[in-house]
């Protein structure tokens, strides 16, 4: 069973959910993904706590992945970015893999923009503060180019904080125009490395999602590959079996 630590937003986890399900390759019901979702808004601001000295969420998100590991999940997927500025306390902490969407996002990069390609990172202010992505791209031969300032406080943050208030359609614009900047700036493909973003855009219908990695799209084919895996590897037989922990 996939555990989903959600809720951060609500919309991004519903949409991490809707692409799981697209992405797998099910004629039935019975064929899907097995998967629990803990989402719980109520965990602080991520980007709040990276910038601005609030309330750490690791201890919601460290009861999260309690309630989701007591559930019977054997790999959990994050669908929120800044979250993994505490991948390393959480993947510490749990029992089993933790899926990291940086590494699910460079591999479709490599298929989108090719080896070595220069990509550009729309992101929050604390998933960029955090180096969450540029670590993850560099070890992969990837150089990482970020919108300019007046870019993420005219553009970028405002549009995410639009998206998560209901006005998704009002936020995708200022985060198309933030993301053809880039474009423009000689990027490859650019990360949407936010979970708004990619639902942002894709209400609009921006002609730009072509050159874009959709960073939750990414997490959800490589939750699928994981099942696919694991669902190889388990012992045939009624019920659904613990699959291997290897991510």
């Amino acid at each position: 069973m996939l555990g989903v630590l959600g809720g951060m937003g609500p919309l991004a986890t519903a949409d991490f959910y809707e692409k799981l399900i697209a992405q797998t390759p099910a004629v039935r019901d019975q064929e899907h993904v097995p998967v629990v979702i803990y989402a719980v808004p109520q965990v602080p601001d991520r980007t709040a706590a990276l910038l601005h000295g609030g309330a750490s969420p690791l201890p919601a998100l460290l009861a999260g992945l309690r309630t989701l590991t007591t559930a019977g999940a054997r790999t959990i997927a994050i669908p929120c970015n800044t979250a993994h500025a505490w991948y390393d306390e959480l993947a510490a902490a749990s029992p089993v893999p933790i899926l990291h969407i940086a590494d699910a996002a460079a591999d479709a990069a490599v298929r989108i923009a090719g080896p070595g390609a220069r990509l550009a990172l729309v992101a929050t202010s604390g998933t960029l503060a955090a180096g969450i992505y540029p670590r993850r791209f560099a070890a992969r031969g990837f150089a990482c180019a970020t919108p300019t300032d007046p870019e993420m406080r005219d553009l970028v943050m405002p549009g995410i904080a639009r998206v998560k208030a209901g006005a998704v359609a009002e936020g995708g614009q200022l985060l198309e125009r933030a993301v053809g900047a880039l474009l423009e700036r000689g990027a490859g493909a650019v990360v949407l490395g936010c979970t708004e973003v990619p639902v942002a855009l894709d209400r609009i219908d921006s002609p730009l999602r072509a050159k874009c990695v959709d960073a939750t799209a990414a997490l959800a084919g490589a939750c699928v590959a994981w099942w696919d895996r694991a669902r190889r590897l388990r012992p045939a037989g009624p019920g659904l079996d613990k699959p291997p922990r290897t991510a």
